[in-house]
């Protein structure tokens, strides 16, 4: 297997591993959608230079292709009004005799206590640029009520379909990060399974200075930490890691620990 296909194996494995940020109940009114995760060979193409949340959803499309009861309809639809993009549906399917309009995301989000009152409030963006709260109320008040709109109407009578016959979920995965001050924080309205790792300030970083750390490459921030990596010793990623404070950019990171452990964190600059 080529090393590009062994990539791929490797973030299509850490994918299905990542867990459904909820289940069941509904969170700001928004459904989730649910299937088995079935693990298998992927033989796929994906464009190295796509960010990655459009990388996930290509694995999200390879995944729904090998499930007997679902049919994609149509992917990536650009919804325009004279040339401007209003937005884009990220995906329709047939399960069963029920249409759906799906909308996929795979985040990563660390808990910050001192923001918000509520659970949902506390998880971040590693450069606090973005929220859970933000991405829930786009998906809620602008992503899905895209698909009533008249442009969108227009699309739809092409399939010979109208929106207010199909149903809206969202796939929604996510690792999660809990401050390593306090990592045993018991979540109540998220998938308590979506935690992953933990976060640590610089200050508390001479706490793991008889660890190794590797800091792989954002499309594999999904994939399983492994041994077979090049391993930096502490006083080597120290020099790297400044160059991400000045930046202020939070990278992700795996260390290993003297007994062979390995874990998954983010080095945050805040």
């Amino acid at each position: 297997m080529h090393q590009k296909n062994k990539d791929i194996q490797k973030r299509y494995e850490g994918f299905l591993q990542t867990n459904y940020l909820w289940k069941k109940k509904l969170i700001y009114e928004l459904e989730q959608f649910e299937i088995e995760a079935k693990y298998q060979k992927i033989d796929i193409e994906i464009n190295e230079k796509l960010r990655l949340g459009k990388y996930v959803e290509r694995f999200v499309s390879h995944q729904l292709s090998q499930e007997d009861s679902i049919s994609i309809i149509s992917e990536n639809i650009q919804i325009q009004r004279e040339k401007i993009t209003l937005g884009e549906l990220d995906c329709i399917i047939k399960k069963g005799k029920k249409i759906i309009h799906l909308e996929i995301v795979y985040k990563f989000y660390l808990y910050d206590a001192s923001i918000g009152k509520s659970e949902i409030d506390h998880f971040i963006g590693p450069n606090k640029n973005d929220s859970l709260v933000d991405k829930l109320i786009k998906l809620k008040e602008k992503q899905l009520p895209l698909l009533y709109s008249e442009e969108c109407a227009e699309y739809l009578k092409s399939l010979n379909l109208r929106a207010n016959t199909l149903e809206q979920k969202v796939y929604f995965k996510s690792q999660l990060f809990l401050p390593f001050s306090n990592k045993n924080i018991q979540l109540k309205v998220l998938n308590e399974d979506c935690v992953t790792g933990f976060y640590v300030h610089q200050k508390e970083l001479t706490l793991f200075k008889n660890c190794k750390f590797y800091i792989p490459s954002k499309k594999d921030w999904i994939i399983i930490p492994h041994k077979n990596v090049t391993w930096l010793k502490y006083e080597d990623f120290k020099q790297i890691f400044i160059t991400y404070f000045e930046k202020k950019s939070s990278p992700l990171c795996w260390l290993k620990k003297q007994n062979g452990e390995i874990l998954k964190l983010f080095l945050v600059w805040w």
